[in-house]
């Protein structure tokens, strides 16, 4: 195993796949340097990012996260994110820690931070955590919308964060749909292709679809999503709504396993992460 920098920004050693033992193992070594780890609460507009994720070219959120924060505390800081949104993809409450030996109380950072940060960057909170803390190990359940805004023309002022689509649409049939989906399930069918994970298994705790007014609101819950996931629910979801499938079909995708069963990848900008629940303070199982 390669040896661990306790001076190297955390994002960066996560990013080498660093196993579970070895963070922890790793954390005992950081306790007795001065260093303190801090959770941020983050909302964004994720209209002009490549996504959260800090990428060798192109403007990210936590590329502008890590250039504000290093400024700040004049140390070299990289945020690790609980959830790497993609590119065009919004946020209310993604969820970020990064390692520091500042001085500044941690409730105080947000405020300092926010003033250091493009308009469409927030800081909702700060505050200090256990170095045991990791927003990735631990056990959580994550929430998410897709808004699509359903009706005649488009409405310049919903344009960043709806999905415009202007054909009927059955809520019911929706509906129905969606609950055929809440539960256990191997939702390799609702995956990217790109996807490199060890299991296709995840349970969704909720998936509801509401109308008010113009604009159709697809929430979902789970211990945990897929790539692009939600954005291919709400892509199936709406083939069933305007008839292109049925509930029934749904146990039919699920058993496929195959991409091509589900329906298309929704855009991005209907999509907004809500927040992020934790069940444990570590996630040590």
């Amino acid at each position: 195993m390669a040896q661990i920098s306790h001076s190297m920004p955390l994002r960066v050693q996560i990013g080498r796949h660093m196993c579970r033992k070895a963070f922890f193992k790793h954390v005992l070594g950081r306790k007795g340097n001065g260093m303190k780890r801090i959770k941020l609460v983050v909302a964004y507009d994720g209209t002009k990012y490549n996504g959260w994720q800090v990428q060798p070219s192109g403007v990210t959120v936590a590329g502008e996260i890590d250039r504000a924060l290093s400024q700040l505390l004049g140390e070299p800081i990289a945020v690790a994110g609980a959830s790497r949104t993609d590119a065009g993809v919004h946020a209310l409450g993604n969820v970020a820690v990064f390692d520091t030996k500042t001085k500044i109380p941690a409730e105080k950072i947000c405020y300092a931070l926010n003033q250091r940060l493009p308009d469409d960057i927030v800081i909702q909170d700060s505050c200090q955590v256990p170095l045991e803390f990791h927003p990735r190990y631990c056990d959580s359940v994550k929430a998410y919308q897709y808004r699509i805004l359903n009706c005649k023309f488009p409405l310049p002022l919903e344009r960043f964060d709806t999905y415009f689509y202007y054909r009927s649409l059955d809520i019911e049939k929706m509906r129905e749909a969606a609950q055929y989906l809440v539960g256990t399930h191997d939702f390799k069918s609702f995956c990217s292709v790109h996807a490199q994970v060890k299991t296709t298994v995840r349970t969704l705790y909720n998936l509801s679809v509401e109308r008010d007014g113009g604009i159709i609101t697809i929430s979902a819950s789970g211990n945990g999503f897929l790539y692009n996931m939600v954005r291919i629910l709400a892509g199936t979801l709406l083939q069933v709504g305007i008839g292109e499938k049925h509930p029934e079909d749904m146990p039919e995708i699920l058993a496929a396993c195959s991409r091509t069963a589900a329906g298309p990848t929704a855009p991005a900008r209907g999509l907004t992460l809500v927040g992020i629940q934790f069940l444990s303070s570590i996630g040590l199982s």
